[in-house]
């Protein structure tokens, strides 16, 4: 029986951080963007050094790729002046998070 699980996401490819830092780089919101990806991907730099691990690297990458590929779409929400007045925010159903 193998320890790993049959349907782990290939790592992302060795560029694709420097790729994604670039496309952020041109993208509308760089003035934030920019330094939160920067801000996770030294975060998760310093937890590869101590677990001798890729594994907090390549969730960055991930992340930061689906918050990009969503942006379009939540882009097209925001412009289409939807009412949110009658959602419950989640921290009041779940409570405080850690």
């Amino acid at each position: 029986m193998s320890a790993q699980p049959d349907h782990a996401p290939a790592p992302p490819a060795p560029a694709a951080a420097a790729q994604l830092l670039a496309q952020l780089r041109i993208d509308r919101r760089a003035t934030s963007w920019v330094p939160a990806f920067e801000r996770d991907w030294a975060k998760a730099l310093e937890d590869s050094r101590h677990t001798y691990s890729l594994t907090p690297l390549h969730e960055v990458v991930r992340a930061w790729q689906l918050r990009v590929a969503a942006a379009p779409a939540v882009d097209a929400y925001m412009e289409s002046g939807k009412d949110e007045t009658g959602f419950v925010d989640l921290d009041d159903v779940l409570g405080s998070r850690p």
